[in-house]
């Protein structure tokens, strides 16, 4: 489909507005419709993008005050015009046409003489190269209303990182690491939902952290005694994500209520036999 020509879109009408409208009110127009027409909320309506792009290019010029001052006046000009041509007989009018043709081929290629559309069109050509930051704000808050319900979960059991040192096997000391000295060393980072040192595999242990920052830190900095450095390593070979669920939902519970939840359980003396009883069981799948 062609591009239509600016001047012969009425943006006002886009946003369902009167050329008075103030910038607010453009704003709030638009975000009101985006929402409506945004192709990711319409992936089954072929017009759905078309629509949305008239929807920015109208929000991009009304926000811009050289470039709304040069629309207006575009189109006061045809709304006076369509008065005018709507009172002349076809002889008049055609009169007039030829009149205005030849004025504008006159005025072409002379800045301080150009017509309303060809000044117009330079503040489209200066938005185009300028680029629009509020537009490109505007649709943003669209991609982030619309990703509402779709936030990433940190799951400590699904990202446990296991830490190694070096130890006899025989050294009572385990190379001179306990539970009491790693937790010194690993809660600088952060709340620590789960630490253990094997009873059995000396120079292994495991620990989970309540949240992603923490846990990446750790892995990252964390060297431990100088003359028996630590090594931690994830578990899996990268951090992993879950998606939580939209929160608007009645039978979903907050943040802050799910990792009080979290930390409550992981504490309990079962909880902690079972990631004992599965540390000892990866050990020995693994050799």
């Amino acid at each position: 489909m062609a591009k239509k020509n600016i001047e012969d879109v009425d943006l006002y009408a886009i946003l369902d507005l009167q050329i008075t409208a103030t910038e607010s009110e453009i704003k709030k127009a638009y975000r009101k419709k985006a929402l409506q027409c945004h192709p990711d909320k319409n992936p089954d309506d072929p017009k759905a993008a078309e629509a949305f792009h008239e929807l920015s290019r109208a929000l991009e010029i009304l926000t811009d005050a050289s470039a709304r001052a040069a629309y207006d006046k575009v189109l006061r000009a045809k709304a006076a015009a369509k008065l005018r041509h709507q009172e002349l007989d076809s002889k008049r009018q055609k009169l007039k046409d030829d009149l205005e043709r030849r004025e504008r081929e006159a005025a072409s290629g002379k800045d301080s003489n150009l017509t309303d559309e060809q000044k117009l069109a330079k503040e489209i050509e200066r938005l185009q190269k300028e680029g629009s930051r509020l537009l490109q704000e505007e649709q943003q808050r669209m991609k982030e209303e619309i990703k509402k319900g779709k936030e990433a979960v940190w799951e400590p059991s699904l990202n446990r990182i296991k830490i190694k040192w070096k130890a006899e096997k025989n050294d009572p000391n385990n190379g001179g690491y306990d539970e009491a000295t790693l937790r010194k060393f690993l809660k600088k980072y952060g709340d620590i939902v789960a630490l253990i040192v094997s009873p059995k595999k000396k120079g292994s242990g495991l620990v989970e952290f309540a949240t992603k920052e923490a846990s990446e830190m750790a892995v990252d900095f964390e060297k431990g005694l100088p003359e028996n450095p630590l090594t931690l390593k994830w578990m899996n070979e990268r951090p992993v994500l879950i998606t939580k669920k939209d929160p608007s939902g009645s039978s979903l519970i907050s943040d802050r209520d799910y990792e009080s939840v979290v930390l409550t359980k992981m504490r309990q003396a079962a909880e902690r036999q079972r990631l004992i009883e599965e540390m000892l069981r990866e050990e020995q799948e693994g050799g």
